[in-house]
């Protein structure tokens, strides 16, 4: 499937795999996916947030999980991963998020998948899968961004 994403969704890709590891997590998810695609602009100004609010909208999720189950995080630093010739694996939301990219594609009458496919796929996604709740906690209005991408595409 990857032979069909264009230049700027390779990149997205490949921003969410580095994303990943600076967040210390050993597979890929769909919040990463979120963060590789706000590394391209036009992704940027259809969402209405940038990364590095995404990244703490992210960051204070995880907080609030470990703090359901009694871990206080406060101040602690997680540690990257180190590099490794071994690619990490997607979650099964994530492994999901990449058809419904193409359908996006398919939709739009576009060969290739861009990163406005992936994130309109990324919109779809429903809790309890992350990038729901990070969305929500950054004030997204999903029916907003979707109607701008699907305008911008025609």
């Amino acid at each position: 499937m990857f032979e069909q994403f264009a230049a700027g969704a390779r990149a997205a890709v490949a921003s969410a795999v580095d994303e990943a590891a600076l967040r210390g997590d050993r597979r890929i998810g769909t919040e990463h996916l979120l963060l590789g695609v706000l590394h391209q602009p036009g992704a940027v100004r259809a969402l209405g947030a940038g990364l590095d609010s995404a990244r703490a909208a992210l960051d204070d999720l995880d907080r609030t999980a470990l703090a359901a189950v009694g871990v206080d995080a406060q101040g602690v630093e997680r540690a990257p991963l180190p590099v490794s010739c071994k690619r990490a694996p997607f979650t099964s939301g994530a492994r999901a998020v990449l058809p419904r990219a193409l359908v996006e594609t398919r939709r739009a009458g576009s060969r290739r998948i861009a990163p406005e496919h992936l994130l309109l796929a990324l919109l779809d996604c429903e809790r309890p899968d992350p990038v729901a709740e990070v969305m929500t906690r950054l004030g997204t209005d999903r029916a907003a961004v979707r109607a701008h991408l699907r305008r911008t595409e025609s």
